[in-house]
């Protein structure tokens, strides 16, 4: 069974970041009837919810909402990924009750950077998101910077100043929006994200990777009749599942260029 369940629950976002092929997909809020049911659905499981896909969580009004019912499930975590500029100190106090997991993607530690790679407010993003920080230290707080050619020179800067307001919640991560993009050759080896996570789109379609923002490897739909495990459990996840496991990517044509590795 899935350790995660990501479900979509809107594709708007306040930030315009250039390597985000959020442009590409229609502005729509999954309908609130499947959220409810998709959680219904896997009550009792103790896995990980993941309420966002390719927009900004914060900007879901209903994401409090949301939240508080996942938590009703005592087995139950939600973790948030925000560009943290939506987390005003009214949106800390409405969703932080019901959040085990807080990831936070800033990436540029000088204004004219910040400006370049995210298009929002970096005195907005710096005061919203190390005043969460600071406020909770029961939730398990990452601060991201991606390892772009932009940022490379403020690493350094981002991390000291990152793990003063909490040591060790500062990270450089890759970029994986398009992971297969500079990719010639097959990389063969397993992958974990498809083994232990699970991907629902706005529209209740699951798909094999949730960077599969051309919609090239739908495995199954959730509705009101189908719900994440039965499609998780189909034939056509298990044979996708079990070439992964085999480290077989070159036999799945959206997974043959990817460059992403997790093993863990």
């Amino acid at each position: 069974m899935f350790k995660y369940l990501q479900i979509e629950t809107t594709t708007f976002c306040n930030a315009t970041c250039w390597f985000c092929p959020n442009h590409l997909v229609p502005k729509e809020h999954m309908e609130p009837e499947l959220i409810y049911k998709i959680i219904d659905d896997t009550r009792d499981l103790g896995i990980t919810y993941r309420p966002f896909g390719l927009g900004e969580p914060l900007v879901d009004t209903r994401l409090p909402d949301i939240a508080r019912y996942i938590k009703e499930d005592p087995t139950a975590k939600v973790e948030l990924n925000s560009n943290g500029e939506p987390m005003t100190l009214k949106t800390e106090r409405k969703i932080a009750p019901f959040v085990d997991i807080m990831r936070f993607s800033v990436d540029g530690f000088t204004k004219k950077t910040f400006d370049e790679t995210r298009g929002i407010s970096f005195d907005r993003v710096y005061e919203n998101v190390t005043r969460f920080v600071d406020n909770h230290p029961e939730i398990d707080c990452e601060v991201r910077m991606i390892n772009l050619p932009d940022t490379e020179a403020e690493q350094e800067m981002f991390l000291d100043y990152w793990n003063n307001v909490r040591p060790g919640c500062a990270k450089i991560t890759e970029l994986y929006s398009h992971p297969w993009e500079d990719q010639t050759e097959s990389l063969n080896l397993p992958c974990k994200k498809v083994e232990n996570e699970a991907f629902i789109y706005i529209d209740g379609t699951m798909y094999l990777c949730p960077w599969d923002f051309g919609k090239r490897n739908p495995v199954g739909k959730v509705d009101m009749n189908t719900s994440p495990v039965d499609v998780w459990n189909s034939k056509k996840y298990n044979d996708y599942k079990s070439l992964l496991a085999k480290g077989k990517r070159c036999d799945i044509d959206l997974c043959s260029r990817c460059s992403a590795v997790f093993n863990a």
